[in-house]
């Protein structure tokens, strides 16, 4: 390939992973934490007792009710969440298009409906996090959708760049006093073995954030605006009809239930979703979880919600093509299929991902810093500066708002992380780089340690006991964050010699009179 190619290439890779680093490391970094979203609810609440089916059940029907007579001139499309996986409690989710909010609601002690936050728990903030990176959730899911696009441009370019040298420098890691060169074998090794991963991460992730903006050309320009009737069938089990306009009384939850297991057997259900209730058209889907050695393990039946007839059902084995293309998607951007060990390994890929574009940042400062002056251009300042307070501070943000899942009440959990992911932004601006880096990793190993001691703190049991106990969801994530908190430590120290025994003609040096 001529000179002149691989350059405009290198430029691609150089700017788009500027652009789009910083952001992508919030996502990958929460990403690998919320893979195991519903361990960390484990580890936020003690585990309490899963109800009995016929007291699930029950509570079911109390909160359609309930929630129907205090809203029914408004409600008509929401979604029950049953007792499984997720937790022990029974809940109801309903978006309300006028007022454009989302409502949650529970069954109190004594049996009512009451309304909780939507979004309650740092669980739910990590995973927020994890696709708007803390901008409100409209325009950060659009944003992220454009990352995405700009990220698989990224990777393209990088892989271009990297193929002439693709067999002699695979493993290749080489330890010595070129840092710089350190850092671009750790980058390249690391891009090259998670690529797959990272092809569809940012495959799926753009169809799942701006899937519908990306058939828009095909909608108007191709389609004439018929294409949406006919994917439509792909996105539900079945597609909507219109409201008859009159009123009707549905069938119990319990009677739904049973006629969905009649009609896809071994369908261990885990919500209903609701059209148009209390219409004469109503219709209700059930969803659930029935293996059948597929990559998506989910099925669903479509229901009318009057007179209980089955409408449509469909397993993973019976999804068309459009439709298991797009389950599949899914069930591979969040590594729902397999088992634990799937997990694991998506929690280390994603925290691989983020040390790809946090090194990217690194090695573009390290490439244009002056070697023979002490004094470096301003924009590598600005740079690492950003780079530290953006990427560190998400690291002690995130851990921050599990110290305020476990001590404080709700509404502290996204101030926390603002408080702190801001105020990392401004310490790494006023301080000298490398005094940042090293401070700022103290900041994150010393609030990442803290974890078990909160947990302990608000929950009364510590690892030991936990491990005793058998409480795994606690043990594992105790145990994790002191491995990570030691780590951050370990790099502390390391940027600390680096900044006093290392090149001093650097941004990382650390000069006697700064």
């Amino acid at each position: 390939m001529k000179a002149s190619t691989l350059r405009i290439y290198l430029s691609v890779h150089t700017w788009v992973g500027l652009l789009s680093g910083m952001a992508l490391f919030i996502a990958f970094y929460a990403g690998a934490i919320t893979v195991f979203s519903h361990e960390l609810t484990g580890w936020e609440r003690p585990p309490a007792a899963m109800p009995a089916e016929t007291q699930a059940i029950a509570q079911a029907q109390a909160l359609v009710d309930g929630v129907m007579h205090e809203h029914g001139s408004k409600l008509h499309d929401f979604y029950v969440s049953l007792p499984g996986e997720h937790g022990p409690e029974t809940t109801l989710y309903w978006y309300d298009t006028e007022a454009a909010q989302q409502h949650r609601f529970v069954l109190d002690d004594a049996g009512g409906v009451a309304q909780t936050p939507a979004r309650d728990g740092f669980v739910a903030f990590i995973y927020d996090l994890h696709f708007t990176a803390g901008l409100p959730r409209t325009f950060g899911t659009y944003l992220f959708g454009i990352v995405c696009i700009l990220y698989g441009l990224a990777l393209v370019s990088g892989v271009v760049l990297y193929l002439p040298t693709f067999f002699k420098d695979l493993f290749a890691l080489r330890l010595g006093r070129n840092i710089k060169r350190l850092w671009q074998d750790a980058h390249n090794v690391v891009g090259v073995l998670s690529l797959p991963f990272h092809v569809i991460f940012a495959w799926s992730g753009a169809v799942l954030t701006i899937g519908f903006i990306m058939l828009a050309p095909f909608q108007f320009l191709v389609f004439e605006n018929k294409l949406m009737p006919i994917v439509e069938r792909d996105f539900d089990v079945a597609t909507h009809v219109e409201s008859a306009g009159r009123s009707a009384p549905m069938l119990p939850v319990a009677e739904l239930l049973a006629r969905a297991r009649v009609a896809l057997p071994g369908l261990e259900i885990e919500s209903l979703s609701y059209h148009d209730a209390g219409d004469a058209n109503a219709r209700v889907t059930l969803y659930g979880d029935l293996p059948q050695r597929r990559l998506n393990h989910h099925g669903g039946v479509a229901l009318d919600a009057v007179s209980g007839e089955v409408v449509n059902a469909l397993g993973p084995r019976d999804y068309p093509p459009g439709m298991a293309m797009l389950r599949g998607l899914q069930a591979l951007h969040y590594g729902d299929f397999g088992a634990s060990a799937v997990k694991w390994l998506y929690f280390a890929l994603g925290m691989a991902g983020a040390f790809l574009f946090y090194s990217g940042n690194l090695l573009w400062i390290e490439s244009r810093r002056k070697r023979r002056q002490v004094d470096q251009p301003r924009r590598t300042r600005v740079m690492a500066a950003l780079t530290l307070g953006t990427c560190l501070g998400c690291i002690a943000g995130v851990s921050a708002t599990f110290l305020a899942g476990a001590l404080l009440p709700p509404g502290w959990v996204p101030t926390s992380y603002f408080i702190v992911f801001f105020a990392a932004i401004a310490w790494a601006c006023l301080r000298a780089p490398a005094r940042a880096a090293h401070e700022l990793l103290w900041a994150c190993a010393v609030l990442t340690a803290a974890i078990p001691v909160a947990g302990f703190a608000g929950s009364g049991e510590h690892l030991f006991a936990a491990l005793i106990a058998g409480h795994w969801d606690r043990v594992l994530t105790d145990a994790t964050a002191l491995v990570m908190a030691f780590a951050f430590w370990r790099m502390a120290v390391a940027t600390l010699r680096r900044g006093r025994d290392g090149d001093p003609n650097s941004v990382w040096a650390l000069p006697a009179r700064r």
